[in-house]
């Protein structure tokens, strides 16, 4: 018979995966943008960094709302699916980030496609952000939503570290340091994450959100803008 708790951890994991056709990998999140403008020109300055991202603005904005977005998926409560969705695509603080949300969640929608026969319907006439998108798929599964948070987490990490090592640049052990640090401080950020109700959200990042805008018009760049 098969393992649910398996099957379930297994399924998240392939969520999670970098090796999704979904087009994270092209993203730095205004990482190469902040090589050149705010410094990073380190492995301790890239992983104070990104920590500070987790904390300050990934959890604090994106990570709650897929927690939300997770609940909601299960109610079927489409109003505040399309409610957190817009959230999520009125909170973007650059035309790049914007960009990223949007591309992402329609590629990762598609790539659904292939394995939830009523995703073309669900998604008919919602244009849905990638933590919304994220978190339909985890609502498919038997996971916990603390436990989908850690894998969305996890996955935003991943991308977020082999960026650092392309654009500082790093070694993959300094990359895997990093990854070991942001592991270690997930579990906090998502308890935080899933207590934050909607008046708490936020995604107030001026440096982040201006570093992506001057990575806009970069000189030099390895990651899409």
């Amino acid at each position: 018979m098969p393992d649910p708790a398996a099957q379930s951890l297994l399924q998240l994991i392939w969520l999670a995966s970098p090796a999704l056709p979904v087009g994270g990998f092209s993203y730095s999140e205004g990482v190469e943008a902040a090589v050149e403008w705010a410094g990073i020109d380190s492995e301790p300055r890239a992983a104070e960094w990104l920590a500070d991202q987790l904390h300050l603005s990934f959890a604090r904005g994106d990570l709650a709302v897929f927690a939300q977005a997770v609940e909601a998926w299960r109610n079927k409560d489409t109003p505040r699916v399309r409610e957190l969705n817009q959230w999520v695509l009125t909170t973007r603080e650059s035309a790049e980030f914007f960009l990223q949300t949007e591309q992402m969640g329609r590629s990762f929608v598609e790539w659904l496609k292939l394995h939830h026969a009523d995703t073309a319907e669900v998604f008919a006439d919602l244009p849905a952000s990638y933590p919304i998108a994220f978190a339909f798929a985890v609502s498919r599964t038997s996971a916990t939503v603390h436990d989908g948070c850690l894998a969305f987490a996890f996955g935003w990490a991943e991308n977020m570290v082999a960026a650092a090592v392309k654009a500082v640049p790093l070694g993959q052990s300094a990359g895997q340091r990093i990854l070991g640090r942001l592991a270690n401080e997930i579990p906090e950020a998502v308890t935080r994450a899933i207590a934050l109700g909607d008046d708490e959200r936020q995604a107030f990042a001026p440096l982040l959100a201006v570093l992506s805008a001057r990575h806009e018009t970069q000189y030099s760049r390895l990651f899409r803008s």
